[in-house]
């Protein structure tokens, strides 16, 4: 375990170093003692981490890709009620990455916090393997339905909800912290780390998407064809082989020193409540204290020019020296900049929440039969979504970045937000062959009279939702992975794991605004003997009509996302 002052500001006594190894400036190793680049940090530690997050997602994926099958087979919930349940779960998990975030910049560290959250991760999976075992202790509890059979009991439903939210509470620590502890381990002031850490956010996503591939399959087909309690213990053993893995690293990590100054929360918060208090000063008056303080006009930038009253002191704080610098303005200018951009996002996190509940269900009706007496299970058709991935992070990062950098002179080809535009693009494109797909399927039931026969398969080969798998994939090399370096970058460096919180969080309110919009649509197409855009039999059911929805939501945000993105100013180190 690393020492407890590991990122503390406490003073070191100075190591008699070579003169030709570089020590990397606010980094110490595991001891408290400053680092050598030469043997610290790295590819060489961003592979234990990045080994780490790629068995978490085996975990994570291996639960949550196949929840809704779960939900509307033991547990008995209608196909709405269980799209909700899985929604907000997702959301509840990435929203708490805002509180773990907070616990490691402002107490607990990265390190400590990735440790603690693994060990709660671990419990949760555990008590979910335990809470899918029960109904094979109680077998008669179960009850068949013309379309599934239901073997839940009250106190395996307490389990399972209590287990799901412990993993998502682990999730919420893990998450934001160990991709921000990778991307430390690369020296941002030196040229060669610095190109290796814009690569590492690429090979990051490359290694998380990779290796939930084989997930969406084998772990599917065990929970369908063998046991739930076995698809669920095999991700309980990852977590504990994760954790393992990282504490190998513990030696060769840089751990982020943190000085004496203020939490960077109160120094931002501060600037918000000075200004607040100083609403009534004129402009005339600021313009006198900055002459006579000296801040000359381009030291603050333009926008946000609101935020310039907290370089006054309130009456009652003149003479305790309690005065925002100008430094103090811009990062809280750093964090409100984001908002528009974090916003805008959220009609594509409503996207991303379809392809683990409708799309799976979607994926049940169809003829899944690959070789006879073996169909594919419908969730792992989501690892189109990884291959597609995997296949063109490489292309992006060793052929589509230096074109575009021979053409723009720019570090990483596009900027950062031209980046994420371009994934919502290829996102909207994928509702539309989404609903396309989903019309042809309808009419296929209909031609063959299998409309009121829903466990019927209908004749139509899942093959053909593979491309709205594919480009959901695509579309996450562009979004997902450019959110992931923006909200990294743009925020102060002792808030870094909070913005890439702030990139996880679009996807947990993304998650609950579908869940809210799933429940509005039901009640308004469910009354009056109409047949639900969700209902049970989805060959009477209206998915397509959902996906048209969520196409013209897309078009939408795209719109006003590059109205914002056009005025978006980059923070000073932020230039690609």
């Amino acid at each position: 375990m690393a020492n407890s002052n590991y990122e503390s500001a406490a003073t070191q006594t100075p190591l008699l170093l070579d003169d030709d190894d570089d020590v990397v400036e606010a980094a110490v190793d595991y001891q408290g003692r400053p680092v050598l680049r030469s043997t610290s940090g790295g590819w060489r530690s961003a592979s234990f981490i990045i080994g780490v997050e790629i068995a978490e997602r085996v975990a994570y994926y291996g639960i949550g890709s196949n929840l809704i099958s779960y939900l509307t087979g033991p547990l008995g919930q209608s196909t709405a009620t269980a799209a909700q349940n899985v929604n907000l779960w997702d959301g509840t998990a990435s929203l708490l990455t805002l509180l773990g975030a907070f616990l490691a910049d402002s107490y607990l560290g990265r390190y400590r916090t990735i440790v603690v959250a693994s060990l709660l991760y671990i419990l949760g999976v555990g008590l979910l393997t335990l809470s899918a075992l029960l109904p094979s202790l109680s077998a008669s509890d179960c009850e068949t339905t013309n379309q599934s059979t239901s073997c839940s009991s009250r106190l395996q439903e307490l389990l399972f909800f209590f287990s799901i939210y412990i993993v998502a509470v682990g999730q919420g620590g893990h998450k934001p912290c160990v991709q921000a502890f990778g991307a430390d381990q690369f020296d941002g002031q030196d040229p060669e780390e610095c190109k290796a850490k814009s690569s590492f956010f690429n090979w990051w996503y490359f290694g998380i998407c990779a290796g939930p591939l084989c997930t969406f399959s084998l772990l599917a087909y065990i929970q369908d064809n063998l046991s739930w309690g076995l698809g669920f213990g095999i991700p309980c053993i990852v977590m504990v082989l994760a954790l393992s893995i990282f504490l190998l690293g513990t030696r060769t990590y840089r751990y982020s020193v943190k000085g004496d100054e203020e939490s960077p929360f109160v120094r931002i918060g501060k600037v918000f409540v000075v200004s607040l208090r100083n609403w009534r000063t004129c402009s005339s008056a600021m313009a006198s204290e900055e002459e006579s303080r000296g801040i000359l006009p381009h030291q603050s930038s333009e926008q946000f020019k609101f935020l310039n009253k907290a370089l006054l002191a309130p009456d009652d704080l003149k003479g305790n020296g309690k005065v925002c610098t100008v430094l103090e303005v811009e990062e809280a200018k750093s964090i409100l900049r984001l908002f528009p951009i974090w916003a805008t996002c959220l009609a594509y996190a409503i996207v991303f929440a379809q392809f683990s509940t409708f799309f799976t269900k979607q994926g049940a009706t169809v003829n899944r039969t690959i070789v006879p007496g073996f169909d594919i299970p419908p969730a792992s058709l989501q690892s189109f979504i990884g291959l597609a991935t995997i296949i063109f992070i490489p292309i992006y990062d060793r052929i589509f970045v230096p074109m575009t950098r021979a053409y723009t002179r720019k570090p990483s080809g596009i900027t950062m937000l031209q980046r994420i535009g371009t994934g919502m693009c290829l996102c909207a494109i994928s509702m539309v062959v989404a609903a396309l797909v989903e019309m042809a399927r309808l009419q296929t039931a209909k031609d063959y009279g299998l409309v009121d026969i829903p466990s019927a398969t209908v004749p139509m080969s899942i093959w053909w939702l593979v491309p709205q798998y594919l480009l959901i994939g695509l579309a996450d090399v562009f979004t997902m992975v450019g959110l992931q370096e923006f909200f990294y970058d743009q925020v102060p460096t002792e808030l870094r794991s909070v913005g890439l919180a702030l990139y996880l969080s679009i996807f947990g309110v993304g998650s609950f605004l579908s869940s809210f919009l799933i429940s509005a649509i039901e009640k308004a197409t469910s009354g009056m003997g109409q047949v639900s855009w969700f209902s049970n039999n989805l060959n009477r059911a209206h998915l397509d009509y959902f996906y048209w929805l969520l196409a013209g939501l897309s078009v939408v945000e795209l719109a006003i996302f590059v109205y914002f993105a056009k005025s978006y100013i980059y923070n000073r180190r932020g230039t690609i």
